[in-house]
């Protein structure tokens, strides 16, 4: 079981992701699965992800973990995927496919001769949901019906501390100093204080699970001609034992929609979600000081590792203006509640 550290010492949130010969990696992939095709590199944040397109099947996702990732995390992800195929829940899910020798993964070096963990799994087809609001109550079906689909799922990495939970947000005033926007800085600090005067308490005690803890639109697939139809989650790579309200959190925090009416996404996707599982109206309560929570935790998280990675930037920094239009429209309500 990965040790239980702080994530703030971390060093794989400040790694580059691993070089990877595309040559080396299609021989790779011949070898352990009897694959070829062309490769074609995707985005990742430590990670070295690619879709593989095949001229006698459809196209294939294919994963490089960080060679500094601790493997029982790598099988975490594995072994959630392989659960929730298990379980028959029917969800647009990636799926793992076996390699010759029936395992998930093989071992591979990147360039610097480090060995990497090699994993290859179905690709979802759509677009990310960046702008498909409509789709929040869909959304919050989904997502209860994933969290249901992990109801009962333990892993020895399931405890794991990881920065993006919402739950370590007091530590991040640590990286308040390298937001010089100081009205942006002034709602950051204004969020952790609100979440530490109540809320941390209540969420600490609610019970918890396995959650996927990062549902936001970059995660989230729709169909390309059709944007209010969901296809598919992705991305795993965040989940943690937590409790359901911080999966409806995290995912709300995405949600805001423009206008006189921000939280009106954040209640349909409650309502979509309390179709399936319930949640009750207490912690319903909490929802308003949690998602501005999680949008400072973007803030500065983001202000953090864009200053010392430069090069990977634009990728790190993709969901801050929303973060900051959110905890805008947050700060100008009081008493804001959300029920759908």
């Amino acid at each position: 079981m990965p040790k239980r550290a702080d994530p703030l010492l971390d060093p794989l949130i400040l790694a580059a992701p691993p070089v990877i010969d595309p040559a080396a990696l299609g021989r790779a992939l011949a070898l352990h699965w009897g694959l070829d095709g062309a490769l074609h590199a995707l985005g990742g944040e430590r990670d070295r992800n690619f879709r593989l397109d095949r001229a006698d099947g459809p196209p294939l996702l294919v994963k490089v973990a960080h060679p500094d990732e601790d493997p029982a995390i790598t099988d975490f992800q594995t072994a959630a995927l392989l659960h929730l195929e298990a379980a028959g829940a029917g969800l647009p899910l990636p799926r793992m496919i076996r390699a010759r020798d029936g395992g998930t993964s093989a071992s591979f070096a990147a360039e610097d001769g480090r060995p990497c963990l090699l994993r290859v799994l179905s690709f979802l087809p759509g677009r990310v949901m960046t702008e498909a609001l409509g789709s929040a109550r869909g959304l919050g079906v989904l997502a209860a019906r994933l969290d249901r689909a992990l109801e009962g799922f333990a892993h020895p990495a399931d405890t794991r501390r990881l920065l993006w939970d919402i739950r370590e947000a007091p530590a991040l005033r640590a990286f308040l100093g390298d937001v010089e926007d100081a009205g942006l800085r002034a709602l950051a600090a204004a969020a952790l204080d609100r979440f530490e005067h109540g809320a941390a308490a209540a969420l600490a005690g609610l019970p918890m699970q396995v959650i996927h803890n990062d549902l936001n639109p970059h995660n989230v697939l729709v169909d390309a001609d059709d944007p209010a139809r969901l296809a598919g989650i992705i991305d795993f790579g965040d989940m943690v034992r937590a409790s359901r309200l911080q999966e409806v959190a995290t995912a709300c925090a995405y949600l805001l929609a423009p206008g006189d009416d921000p939280l009106s996404g954040p209640a349909s996707f409650l309502a979509g979600y309390r179709s399936v599982l319930p949640l009750p109206a207490a912690e319903a309560a909490l929802l308003p000081v949690l998602i501005a929570t999680r949008m400072a935790m973007t803030v500065l998280i983001t202000h953090w590792r864009a200053r010392r990675q430069p090069e990977n930037a634009a990728y790190i920094l993709r969901n801050m203006p929303r973060a900051r239009d959110g905890l805008e429209r947050l700060a100008r309500l009081s008493h804001a509640t959300i029920e759908g």
